[in-house]
């Protein structure tokens, strides 16, 4: 049980962050006989799923290190990383009961919701930072944290589930200063942009 609790909140943490990577390293894991995936999830070792993962594994990692457009890309995996997350946490639970499955959906909808909610904010908070130094460095950091995340919850449980309740703890105190930090953000732009458009208006 333990072992499939880390699988579910591991698989919908990751999708949170970096989905095809996620379901890649879990469908390659798998292939090579390292982890058992329960027959819900055996379609993750497909080739041709793994292949497809691949490919949007390598597009994904150039897109979020391209300033602005890591957002829009983030915007429009709102609505794939969530059902994705809730997908998969009920998925690693097998055959179940269908109430225990149904709750393990909606909280790996809700785990991947909070993982995607706080790379989202945090990177639209660096992005109303001109340079791209450090739009490049956090992707990077996160490409590093899925991969060592869901290794960790695949081949040490307990530790990953220890480490995911300290997860939530820092995502609740930090999301509402980082919904804060950005609607700043955004007011102190478009003031900008205002007090320009008058300037060159009444020069």
């Amino acid at each position: 049980m333990l072992e499939s609790l880390s699988l579910a909140a591991g698989l919908s943490w990751g999708s949170g962050l970096r989905l095809y990577l996620t379901v890649l390293l879990a469908g390659v894991f798998e292939r090579l006989g390292l982890i058992h995936l329960p027959n819900t999830l055996s379609a993750l070792s497909s080739p041709w799923v793994i292949g497809a993962a691949a490919v949007l594994t390598l597009a994904e990692f150039f897109a979020d290190k391209i300033p602005a457009f890591d957002s829009l890309w983030d915007a429009i995996h709102t609505f794939i990383r969530i059902p994705a997350g809730a997908v998969l946490a009920a998925g690693a639970l097998g055959h179940g009961d269908p109430a225990l499955l149904t709750v393990a959906a909606l909280a790996g909808g809700t785990l991947a919701g909070t993982a995607h909610l706080a790379k989202a904010g945090t990177r639209a908070l660096i992005n109303l930072s001109p340079e791209p130094v450090s739009n490049v460095v956090t992707s990077t950091a996160e490409d590093g944290l899925v991969f060592g995340g869901v290794l960790l919850a695949l081949f040490v449980p307990l530790l990953f589930l220890v480490l995911m309740v300290g997860f939530l703890l820092l995502a609740a105190w930090l999301l509402p200063r980082l919904w804060r930090g950005v609607q700043g953000g955004f007011r102190g732009m478009a003031t900008h942009m205002v007090s320009r458009f008058a300037r060159s208006r009444h020069d």
